[in-house]
């Protein structure tokens, strides 16, 4: 495969995706944990007659699957950046699979972060000219600025142009 050229070569790329601290194993360990409990909570109940606290606990534990297969399905979602010295790409792709993108220059495309005291760095829009997005949404505070730190020294290096030495 050819060498790309210096003015094509990619100086950041980052796949965004949202944070999800229970995998998979660990949501089947959890919902047969509540299960369990369920069962031995409902089955005084039933014993004594009172067979529809079953289906009510029975409830609980669907509610809660269906609940997190809404949370499973929300983090099929991601977004692309890539920095080169004439372009930056931006991509999102919803959970459903719909694709969005965006191309700026980066010679006239500047990050823009809106903080609050409290709660840190709350939103971070690529800007350039009358276009306005927003990047990493779904990331918290601390990565969203990480990703603003590592961004920004990309655009600068875009701004500087391409290498050819």
């Amino acid at each position: 495969m050819p060498e790309p050229d210096s003015y094509e070569s990619i100086i950041f790329a980052k796949r965004i995706s949202p944070h999800r601290s229970l995998d998979r194993r660990g949501f089947r360990t959890l919902l047969a944990a509540v299960c369990l409990c369920g069962f031995i909570s409902s089955l005084p109940f039933a014993l004594l007659g009172a067979w529809p606290i079953v289906g009510f606990m029975g409830l609980d534990v669907a509610l809660l699957y269906l609940a997190f297969a809404v949370n499973f399905r929300a983090a099929r979602a991601y977004e692309d950046i890539a920095v080169t010295p004439l372009e930056l790409r931006l991509a999102k792709v919803s959970a459903r699979g719909a694709r969005r993108e965006w191309r700026f220059i980066p010679a006239f495309t500047r990050l823009e972060r809106q903080e609050i005291e409290e709660f840190g760095l709350t939103r971070l829009d690529l800007v350039s000219r009358e276009r306005r997005v927003e990047v990493a949404g779904f990331l918290g505070a601390e990565a969203k600025g990480d990703l603003a730190e590592n961004l920004s020294k990309a655009l600068a290096a875009a701004r500087r142009g391409p290498r050819f030495s």
